[in-house]
């Protein structure tokens, strides 16, 4: 039997993302966003309100980097999610990760965390249903340590997710099924 419970983001697991920046300094501003998906294969939608240092930056440099975070670094990507650049402007470098610079768009890769999409600031959607910031996803950087035969292994990625009814994190990992395959039985 189902109950009814409190409304809440009840799409989950959400994915962890960290959005890097560059401030007007020059210096590296990371966020922590649950709330962003692919919204085509070569697009990402990020539902982030205006207020936040990150959504500033996208909109003055034109480009961002999405990465995914991963089971070794929760602290550090917590940490991005509690802490506002907007009243912390070196929250960066007390995180103790590092950057790289891209060399595609204007904007910094973090160089501890797996994967990382380099993307082009499209639009800003701030209509009651838009959806925030949109990017196009330029180039996809990955370690060769979490590949499997040239693809990404989401069981050696270890990536976190967010459950929003506890506030917990979660290592996803395990395989359970064939996409596009394991249906195929019920086809009628």
């Amino acid at each position: 039997m189902k109950k009814n419970i409190k409304v809440t983001e009840a799409i989950f697991p959400m994915p962890v993302l960290m959005i890097a920046t560059y401030n007007e300094d020059n210096s590296v501003n990371v966020m922590n966003a649950a709330w962003g998906t692919m919204i085509e294969r070569d697009m990402v939608g990020l539902n982030l309100s205006e207020n936040h240092k990150t959504v500033k930056n996208i909109k003055e440099r034109k480009a961002f980097t999405v990465s995914i975070a991963d089971s070794s670094h929760v602290r550090e990507a917590d940490y991005f999610g509690i802490v506002s650049g907007n009243n912390t402007p070196n929250k960066f470098q007390n995180s103790g990760l590092t950057a790289t610079k891209s060399s595609i768009i204007d904007a910094p890769i973090i160089n501890e965390f797996p994967i990382c999409m380099e993307c082009e600031f499209i639009e800003y959607q701030d209509n009651p249903y838009g959806i925030g910031v949109v990017g196009k996803v330029l180039n996809v950087s990955v370690e060769e340590k979490v590949m499997t035969n040239e693809n990404v292994d989401i069981g050696k990625l270890k990536a976190i997710a967010f459950d929003p009814y506890t506030h917990g994190y979660y290592e996803i990992g395990k395989r359970v099924g064939n996409a596009f395959h394991d249906g195929m039985e019920l086809k009628k």
